[in-house]
């Protein structure tokens, strides 16, 4: 077990309290983590991504898409069928059940997922609020903040 301090991190940022936890989230998390589906995750722009997961032998209706609590929640379940009365020599194509999270960030939306060729591609997009965009403050001289509308005291008197 590892441990960090992660003390000069609070020292020199503000707000990014989610980054510890997300951080302890990765590092207890167990070692074997699971390798199934497989999964791509593609930056295709500066504020679009797109994961892809192999998803062989499941139908439209065997998935599910979920975005909850900030996370991406990707799962299968395969409909039971007649495979039971099948043989196989070889059965290298897993149907199993599997549920993928994905933890998204701040202002990362899911905008569609569409299925094709036992592909699973979910396109997500980050939309930052103007609110948060930086912005150019302009400032004011001395002599410019004091207004118009302010009465100098020897004019009144």
């Amino acid at each position: 077990m590892r441990n960090f301090d992660l003390a000069p991190l609070y020292r020199s940022t503000v707000g990014f309290d989610q980054i510890a936890n997300m951080m302890d989230r990765v590092l207890t998390a167990e070692n074997a983590q699971p390798t199934y589906p497989p999964y791509n995750i593609e930056k295709l722009d500066d504020d679009a991504y797109r994961i892809s997961i192999a998803v062989a032998g499941f139908a439209d209706g065997d998935l599910s898409v979920e975005v909850r609590e900030k996370a991406l929640i990707v799962s299968a379940r395969k409909a039971e069928d007649d495979a039971d009365d099948k043989t196989y020599l070889h059965r290298g194509i897993a149907t199993r059940a599997f549920e993928r999270r994905f933890h998204l960030a701040d202002h990362v939306i899911v905008t569609g997922a569409t299925h094709a060729d036992g592909m699973l591609h979910i396109e997500l997009e980050r939309q930052v609020p103007d609110a948060l965009k930086p912005r150019q403050i302009e400032i004011a001289s001395k002599t410019r903040a004091i207004g118009k509308d302010v009465v100098d005291a020897k004019s009144v008197n």
